[in-house]
């Protein structure tokens, strides 16, 4: 039988609106009781009685036993979840930035007074990863999970190349339509899928990274030159974060943007879209695809989490708690195509291994194989205006790496 929710509501933006919409007309066995607010003089639809601007007066609520958060600032966000899980109410949030940074502590809370957090909206919009990683694959070995977790930046990247269209237009075609924020570097500088990979591998793999370990590079420096070079060589680039094991004990994990081929799944996820790649033992290589961006999208998957609270529903972190021995590692090679104007840029970052390089004037660039180690230390340089770097896809190995993975395995266990 299903319990009844009192809800209390922080934030009516669009997530917010798209989640009453939603719930409106329907029978859900579920009341909102007060929606918390920023700006007091903006009209709204509903009755001004059912808004606030205090906190307080929906935190200390004895009557509301769930909190929906779905608020911008990830402090605040943190602050309102904290209290929320102490004072024995559950807590539906889509803030992943909140999530990442703080993700083994709220788990913490959890535990210790008996509340549930949901997040499924906060990775990927309507795509259902987090309970499929944590009820489908709880006892799969997974080799890794990669995809496109950005809805933003995958529309601007498929504006160009399937239409051709400038990359500024692009992206303030996407602001127009609400996809990116006026200040697009979360979503364009791989921030935003860096903070849903975190999550992601928290319930594949056990593992609570801090998202400061995660190298991130976006498309904010794509040029017409990387176009073209994909074009000739029949890819496309998209921003791709993955999770890899690379060994039985190690995983790697990074945001970066691929070379795409066609017979790739994420080939064809095109505008908002997102798409999950999970690469199993035994499942083998299976695809999760939908809208991740929009009110309405996202607004489900909250809507899931919420509906999934009436059952007593809560994560159980399988495979943290099954301490499987992985640790998080850099030691790894990755192939890359590094367009670049000087070459100190080659000898900062140690490239290595050069399969291809071209030089002119206006434009150089190399493929070769670099240490993810090396990429994070030098994470300043890769951001400048002149420099941009995608994945190939492939990894390689030194000996030493190959040495130093055997090491770290049976430290490790």
């Amino acid at each position: 039988m299903s319990k009844k929710l009192k809800i209390g509501i922080f934030g009516f933006g669009v997530v917010g609106q798209g989640l009453h919409d939603i719930i409106r007309g329907q029978d859900l066995n579920l009341e909102i009781i007060k929606i918390a607010i920023k700006n007091p003089d903006k009209k709204r639809s509903l009755d001004a009685k059912l808004f606030t601007t205090d906190h307080d007066e929906i935190l200390n609520n004895e009557e509301i036993n769930t909190i929906v958060e779905l608020i911008d600032d990830a402090d605040a966000a943190f602050e309102i979840t904290r209290k929320a899980l102490i004072n024995g109410k559950h807590v539906v949030s889509a803030n992943k930035k909140m999530i990442a940074n703080h993700l083994e502590e709220l788990v913490e809370l959890q535990a210790k007074y008996g509340t549930s957090l949901l997040y499924e909206g906060a990775v990927c919009g309507s795509i259902p990863i987090i309970r499929n990683l944590e009820e489908y694959y709880d006892n799969e070995l997974l080799h890794g999970i990669s995809g496109i977790f950005n809805g933003s930046s995958n529309y601007i990247l498929s504006k160009i190349f399937n239409e051709n269209m400038p990359y500024d237009e692009a992206l303030k075609q996407a602001q127009d339509l609400g996809f990116a924020e006026t200040d697009p570097i979360m979503d364009v500088g791989g921030f935003d899928p860096k903070f849903k990979l975190a999550i992601a591998t928290a319930h594949a793999y056990g593992l609570f990274i801090n998202p400061e370990k995660i190298l991130n590079v976006g498309i904010q420096n794509l040029s017409e030159h990387d176009i073209q070079y994909a074009r000739e060589k029949n890819f496309k680039i998209k921003l791709v974060p993955t999770a890899r094991k690379i060994s039985t004990k190690q995983v790697v994990t990074y945001v970066l943007p691929k070379f795409v081929k066609s017979d790739d799944f994420l080939f064809n996820v095109e505008n908002e879209y997102n798409g999950v790649t999970v690469q199993a033992a035994f499942a083998d290589k299976q695809f999760f695809f939908g809208k991740g961006a929009g009110g309405h999208p996202t607004g489900a998957a909250v809507l899931s989490d919420i509906a999934a609270l009436r059952y007593g529903y809560r994560y159980e972190y399988k495979k943290y708690h099954q301490q499987n021995g992985l640790i998080h590692t850099d030691n790894v090679n990755i192939e890359v195509y590094l367009r670049y104007t000087h070459e100190y840029t080659l000898e900062k970052l140690k490239i290595e291994n050069i399969v291809e390089r071209f030089a002119r004037n206006d434009y150089k660039y190399v493929i070769g194989s670099v240490s993810l180690k090396s990429l994070l230390a030098n994470k300043d340089l890769l951001v400048q205006k002149d420099v941009f770097i995608a994945n190939t896809g492939r990894f390689t190995y030194t000996e030493q790496q190959i040495q130093a993975i055997a090491a770290e395995e049976v430290l490790a266990g």
